[in-house]
């Protein structure tokens, strides 16, 4: 994976603070597979505030790995404000991080609905007890859709510091 020179540089600015407040951050991964935290490991001493992540793209992980609910999946599904609310507050818990990043989305070309096209990605953020939820529709391919995700989770993160 190639990082783009913003992705880097929001890495190293979120590292910065995060290390200031002397807090950790944690993610929890669907369609980015790993991207975000590939993001941040990719900065020296990001050991001091990055200790785990977790990739959970499958339902079953969402459940077993951070802790969503089956009722959430079942009547929100996983591409959903609800989901991701849960998967950062599993996040955060399993990790003992006071910040954690969700993310989960359909990065396409195939698997996009009325109500959940190609593009729509839900953003979930816990901060030091606080969670909050966001959506976003990116336009491109699947490459280009999962590379947004993981420079707006960074800032997404950034604007609560």
């Amino acid at each position: 994976m190639t990082l783009n020179k913003t992705v880097i540089d929001l890495a190293e600015e979120l590292g910065k603070q995060l290390l200031q407040k002397g807090w950790s951050i944690s993610c929890a991964e669907s369609c980015t597979g790993g991207g975000i935290g590939y993001a941040i490991t990719s900065i020296s001493g990001s050991s001091e505030w990055f200790q785990r992540g977790f990739i959970t793209y499958s339902n079953e992980a969402k459940k077993e790995l951070v802790g969503v609910s089956e009722q959430a999946l079942i009547e929100h599904g996983a591409v959903s404000e609800l989901v991701v609310k849960q998967m950062a507050q599993g996040a955060a818990k399993q990790a003992n991080a006071q910040m954690a990043v969700a993310v989960s989305g359909v990065a396409g070309p195939t698997g996009g609905t009325p109500d959940k096209p190609v593009g729509t990605v839900w953003f979930g953020r816990y901060v030091d007890g606080n969670v909050s939820a966001q959506v976003k529709r990116f336009e491109g391919d699947r490459h280009s859709v999962r590379a947004q995700t993981i420079e707006f989770a960074l800032q997404y993160c950034l604007e609560a510091l």
